[in-house]
């Protein structure tokens, strides 16, 4: 079921280092989670309407961060527009996939996972995992695991690059502590912890 997604007015670049840090950290984490080859956010530049890589993990990091292309392209296009999740285990068969996209990067996936990056009705981006290892792939609970990720690393991007006024971190009622604490227990819901 899609769901109708407003994109974000734009992800210019971010010269935050805290914000460096989280995406790498959510992508280097995700490459471990799911026994992959490779891990990317790419973050939607609404007015430019293209997708911008911001961290890799493992095969192209050190040539891709801040490449763009078009976000109407390839399946985290597809993903980031409809907000909505997809797991392709044959990407030799795949109509969505964009071979030029992945030949242009140096690396062509044989399977990758992909999750929006959506808070509240905003699409922030996409975290997308090229070739994990099959048992990672394997169903249902890996696709809500990788979307579960996706939306803690949604919320974290929220809150570092949001200069909205917050109740101060110690508050019970903090909306954004709320919100974390329920994916973390979502998460660990989902490890079977």
């Amino acid at each position: 079921m899609a769901q109708t997604i407003a994109p974000v007015v734009s992800a210019a670049p971010r010269p935050d280092p805290a914000v460096a840090e989280l995406l790498q950290t959510v992508v280097d984490t995700a490459r471990a989670i799911f026994g992959a080859q490779a891990s990317s956010i790419m973050l939607l530049d609404a007015t430019a309407d293209e997708l911008i890589f911001e961290a890799v993990s493992g095969q192209g990091q050190e040539f891709l961060v801040g490449r763009r292309f078009p976000a109407g392209r390839g399946i985290a296009g597809w993903v980031a527009a409809s907000g909505e999740p997809m797991v392709v285990d044959d990407l030799h068969d795949s109509t969505s996939f964009d071979r030029d996209i992945a030949e242009s990067t140096g690396y062509v996936p044989n399977a990758l996972m992909a999750a929006p990056l959506i808070r509240r009705d905003r699409v922030l981006g996409v975290l997308e995992v090229l070739d994990p290892s099959p048992q990672a792939r394997s169903g249902l609970p890996e696709l809500d695991l990788l979307g579960l990720f996706a939306r803690q690393a949604a919320v974290a991007l929220h809150v570092l690059t949001t200069h909205e006024p917050r109740p101060a971190p110690d508050t019970p009622d903090d909306p954004s502590r709320t919100e974390l604490r329920r994916l973390l227990s979502e998460a660990r819901r989902l490890l079977g912890e």
